[in-house]
């Protein structure tokens, strides 16, 4: 048994079973995986696949105990790895992030630009995806932190906190009629229509129940992944927008009118996660504290150990 045949072992399920996909992604040869594997099991004495000729279509009992403890085993490798780095130089290595593009493009900027005044020789990687995507690029330690509002808290190998929480509000053609003075309503708001996120996206589900309680149906004509598209397609005339507050610049979006929709609907919270069981360097601590100060060291490692309760905004 050797490291690699147990990285092709967990190649071949992380990409759905696909030989040739996994050899493509580990730059080597399918027959040199399949080989690898087939020595794998017979030194186990145990069929890691279930296989219909030459296919693969699933995991035996056995193989799932395989994989998973394959799994920790590289997860301690890599551990391994960041303990040698951290003691040989503390300042120096690479930070990756998974975020969403608001938080990439509205609140990342001045943490940022902070954490690299204090560690110029680190490395910064931002990896922008959807919620989901975030959190399975930090559930498979692919980064060392991920950063979004939905998604996070619904996998069980994530550590997650709560960093902040925020709201909405609705962005308008300059002199529409919702913006009249007047507190604006979901009643005048479901008259028009709407551009505003993706389901999977930014709190959208907190838009959805806001209608759906009051009986509503949003006349949503476009979604999108980003506020920025967002703004694009208001200004071209196909709706008003809603989007998260911190999404509103007022010095480069003066041709909207900013309504505020913080009584409409319920507040999001953003959250930071980490992955279970992963070393992480001095630098991240202090890249977590940076982003969200209640989060000392101490109280980090505690979420991480277990030790502490479930925080809460």
């Amino acid at each position: 048994m050797n490291l690699q045949q147990i990285r092709y072992l967990c190649a071949v399920v992380d990409h759905g079973l696909n030989v040739s996909a996994a050899a493509e992604a580990l730059f080597t040869s399918q027959p040199g995986i399949s080989k690898q594997i087939r020595q794998l099991e017979d030194e186990l004495g145990v069929p890691v696949f279930i296989r219909q000729g030459k296919r693969l279509t699933g995991l035996t009992a056995g193989g799932e105990v395989v994989v998973a403890t394959a799994r920790r085993a590289l997860q301690e490798l890599t551990n391994l790895k960041r303990v040698g780095a951290e003691f040989k130089s503390e300042d120096e290595g690479t930070l990756a992030i998974a975020t969403t593009h608001t938080q990439a493009r509205y609140v990342l900027p001045a943490v940022l630009k902070r954490f690299a005044e204090r560690y110029p020789k680190v490395r910064l990687l931002l990896h922008q995806g959807n919620p989901i995507q975030v959190a399975e690029q930090t559930a498979r330690a692919e980064v060392d932190v991920g950063i979004a509002t939905e998604a996070l808290a619904d996998y069980p190998e994530l550590v997650t906190l709560p960093c902040y929480t925020w709201n909405r509000c609705v962005l308008a053609p300059k002199g529409h009629p919702l913006a009249n003075g007047r507190p604006l309503t979901l009643d005048a708001l479901a008259r028009y229509p709407i551009v505003t996120y993706d389901f999977s996206f930014t709190g959208r589900s907190q838009i959805n129940a806001a209608f759906t309680a009051k009986g509503l149906e949003p006349n949503v004509v476009l979604t999108a992944l980003d506020s920025d598209v967002i703004k694009t397609y208001v200004e071209l005339g196909f709706g008003v927008g809603i989007v998260a507050q911190m999404a509103y610049d007022p010095v480069r979006d003066k041709q909207f009118e900013k309504i505020d929709a913080t009584h409409l609907f319920g507040p999001s919270t953003t959250r930071l996660a980490l992955r279970r069981g992963i070393y992480s360097r001095g630098f991240v601590y202090e890249f977590i504290s940076l982003f969200a100060p209640q989060f000392d060291r101490a109280a980090i490692e505690a979420a991480l150990r277990g030790d502490a309760e479930q925080y809460e905004l």
